[in-house]
Formats: structure tokens, C-alpha cells, sequence
């Protein structure tokens, strides 16, 4: 009966602190998202702009872990199937995030655009917990400066 209790408690908990840490992330997100939006980005191969250009490899890493609460309900989905929505948002936020510190760097570097962006996306939780996910995600691409 305690088991459940705690079990109860910590799920609630999860709930409330992670939806709360949650909601602060997306709001930073969006605030730096705003001042960062003159900087393009762009997954295209060849750059978009003409002349001379020193060529800097500028990236963004962040790892994030999911809460108590993401870990129960993918458990419970992974009984039935279908989409983990409980983690989506934590590949959005990280994936998110790992592009706007890549734009950090550009930007203290002074460059006007960066191209040829790409991902990297791995689990790094390994054998450690089968209930929390803790993912990395690593966003690189050459920047442009005006030579």
C-alpha cells in the first residue's frame, strides 16, 4: 500500500515540477528564438550568399533528461503502442536549444549565416534507468564571416 502511495506521490510530482521546468524552458526558447532570428540558419549544402567568406564550423550540444512523470506514461504507452508524445517535446526543446547555442557561437564569432546545419541525436541513458530517458543533442554547421 506505501508503494503505491509513493509511487502516487512521485508521479505527481513529476508532473507538476517537470511540466513547470518545462514550461520555463519554452519561454527562454522563445525569448532567445526573437533575438537570435536575424541570424539564418539553413540545412541547404551550398550557402546562399556570394563573395568572400572565412568558413567556420560553429555547433550547439545540450542533453536533457525526461521527469518521473514522461518516464510512467511512456511505459504505460510502450503496453499499448503508438506515438510517445511525452517525449516529443523533449526532442523539440532539445533540438531547439542545440540550434540556438550553435547560433550563440556564430553570433560572439560575428558571423551572417551558417549553412549546411545537421543533427545528431542519441539516448544516453543507457542501461542506467529503464524509467528516466536522457537524450544529447549535438547541431553543427559552417558559418560565414564577411572576410
Amino acid at each position: 500500500m506505501y508503494e503505491l502511495i509513493i509511487t502516487l506521490v512521485l508521479i505527481t510530482l513529476g508532473y507538476f515540477f517537470g511540466s513547470r521546468a518545462e514550461k520555463k524552458h519554452y519561454k527562454s526558447i522563445i525569448e532567445r528564438e526573437k533575438i537570435l532570428n536575424s541570424l539564418p540558419v539553413m540545412a541547404s549544402r551550398i550557402p546562399i550568399v556570394k563573395g568572400d567568406y572565412d568558413q567556420i564550423l560553429v555547433s550547439g550540444n545540450v542533453v536533457i533528461a525526461s521527469d518521473y512523470f514522461k518516464g510512467f506514461v511512456a511505459s504505460l504507452r510502450n503496453l499499448f503502442g503508438g506515438r510517445l508524445r511525452t517525449y516529443e517535446t523533449l526532442l523539440d526543446r532539445a533540438r531547439r536549444e542545440a540550434i540556438l547555442r550553435m547560433k550563440e557561437q556564430a553570433q560572439e564569432l560575428g558571423a551572417d549565416i551558417i549553412f549546411n546545419v545537421k543533427y545528431e541525436t542519441s539516448n544516453i541513458s543507457g542501461q542506467v534507468s529503464s524509467k528516466m530517458s536522457v537524450i544529447e543533442v549535438h547541431a553543427y554547421g559552417t558559418a560565414l564571416k564577411k572576410a
